[in-house]
Formats: C-alpha cells, structure tokens, sequence
C-alpha cells in the first residue's frame, strides 16, 4: 500500500465547517500520521449568498458544488460535509465515502427571554433560514412573527443577543461542535420539529478512484449512523428534495430495525403529511423510498409539483 505524503481536507470556510473539518483532520492525523493533512478553504455560492433566503437562491447543492469541483480537478483528496448540506444527487465519480458517528439531531431553540417554544408571545419574533423549519413553525404558532436569518452560527447569535428577534432556531448539533451548548435553550424532539435528512452527521466525500486513502480512513465510518442517513437521504432523493421545499426525515436504529419519519409541508404550514414506518435493517434505503411513495400518494406530489412547477418523476 503506498503512503500517502499530503491529504488535502476540503471544506467550507465557516467557523462551523473548520471545526468539523479540523476534527476530521485530527483523527486521520491519528490514522495516517505520516501524511501531511492540510484543510483548503472553498468559499460556496451557498457562502457568498447571505442577503437572499437560502429557498429563493434556487438550485442544489449550495454549501458544496465548489467543493466537488474542487475534488473532481484534484486539488483536494477528500471533503467534510455537513449532511444536511449535501444533495440527493452526486457525481458518478464521487461518493460519500465515509459517515462518522452523528451528534444530536435535533433543532435547538435559543432566546434570551423565553424557555420555550411553548413560551413565545403571541407575535414574538422568531428567526430561522429553514423552509423546513418554517412550515412546522408555522403549524405549531401560526401567531408567530417568522423572519429570515442567514450568516454563520456566531452571527446569528449576534443578531439574537442585541434584540433583532425574541428567539432564534438553529441546528443543536452545530452549536454542541463549536462549544456553544450552553446557549441552547431547549432541544426540540423529532415528535415536535423533524429534523433535517442528515441533520447532525458529517459526510466524507472522495472520488470512487482513491480506494486506498480510503483503507486507511475506514475506521471513522460508522455504520449505524451510515445506515440511519441512507434511509434518510433514499427518503430526499425518490421526492428530488432540495431547499425549496419543506422536507424532513429521522431515523433510528434499534435492535436491527430502521424506523424513519418523513415529512413533506407546505410553505405557509398550512398542509403537513407526516408517517413513520420500520424495517430490517437491510432494507433501510427501500423504507425511505417507499415512505416517500407513501407521502407522494397522500398530497405530497402535489405540493412537490407546484413548488417544482413540473411533473415529478
């Protein structure tokens, strides 16, 4: 097997994204530790983009198309993704490669003033870029003043902590990465607020042809997270999910069983198809597509199509 001399870590240049890509690099430091492991800042459209709600930018892969390309030219062997970042859809020549071990998947609500969702004045200002968090919101609290909040996980703190909002929502696992978990103020159970597909889970993406880098990261992979994620993301890929659209999915994994929520909204929280089903753990990217068929079938190519402006698939 050949050593390598310089592993090139991909990533966004967010503080967020650095903590996750430096932790990557410190294990593979742990695996390879005659390589050199260096991490290369790519600034995404997704990043650039900070005064437009993420739905109205349009398209797929925002956070990480500058990155495969970026993998595709070889000017970097490997990339660290949020999953919930990465598109249903890939390159024929990438793949995730690699999936460690998830943080917490949950939504986490922060405020100054209030303990909870449950908490909030009729009126209360809330922020959150989330179409997804938006529609569940807004079935929750229709009373509630919904607003937009881009920028990175500190700026939106900023903006909470000098008044701009009475509370904000933000993804628990980003804030538990960059040592913030103290301003959480409430996690928000799936029961209540689905995640997002892969929310929580980082994403190791490589090129299909690297198969010996890959021997020597392998023991990051985690295969029960693997597994919970492909169930998720089978769920997005068969409803061609992207940013425009409400769609939430979670999985678990208990006693060689999958269980998978999905759900598919309308913008303004109006309509929310939601359904749970289970099966073997061998059947985990089938469940997803067959959830998804399960949603279509009850309004969810409905609301898909309009938003789409086209027949799905």
């Amino acid at each position: 097997m050949s050593r390598p001399q310089r592993i090139r870590i991909g990533t966004r240049a967010s503080q967020l994204a650095l903590v996750q890509a430096e932790w990557v690099g410190g294990r593979i430091r742990e695996l390879v530790p005659e390589a050199d492991v260096e991490l290369v800042r790519i600034s995404t459209k997704g990043d650039r983009i900070l005064d437009v709600p993420l739905a109205r930018v349009g398209g797929k892969g925002l956070f990480v198309k500058e990155i495969e390309e970026a993998l595709l030219d070889g000017r970097i062997d490997l990339a660290v993704h949020s999953m919930k970042d990465v598109p249903a859809v890939l390159p024929a020549a990438l793949h995730i490669a690699v999936v460690p071990e998830r943080e917490v998947p949950q939504d986490a609500f922060v405020s100054r003033k209030f303990a909870g969702l449950d908490e909030l004045p009729r009126g209360a200002t809330l922020g959150t870029s989330s179409l997804r968090r938006k529609a569940q919101l807004l079935a929750l609290r229709p009373d509630l003043d919904l607003r937009d909040l881009r920028g990175n996980v500190g700026t939106r703190l900023q903006k909470l902590d000098r008044g701009d909002f009475d509370a904000i929502m933000l993804a628990a696992a980003g804030l538990r990465r960059l040592g913030l978990e103290a301003r959480i103020t409430a996690n928000m159970a799936p029961e209540t607020m689905l995640p997002a597909v892969g929310q929580g889970a980082l994403g190791i993406e490589m090129r299909r042809s690297d198969a010996v880098l890959l021997e020597r990261i392998l023991p990051l992979h985690h295969a029960e997270t693997a597994v919970t994620v492909a169930a998720e993301r089978a769920f997005l890929t068969r409803l061609e999910g992207g940013c425009q659209v409400p769609i939430g999915a979670y999985a678990t994994l208990h006693a060689g069983r999958v269980e998978l929520s999905g759900l598919i909204a309308t913008a303004d929280g109006k309509t929310v198809l939601r359904e749970t089903r289970s099966s073997a753990r061998s059947g985990a990217e089938n469940l997803g597509r067959e959830l998804a068929e399960a949603l279509l079938a009850r309004g969810g190519r409905a609301i898909l199509e309009a938003v789409y402006q086209g027949p799905l698939s």
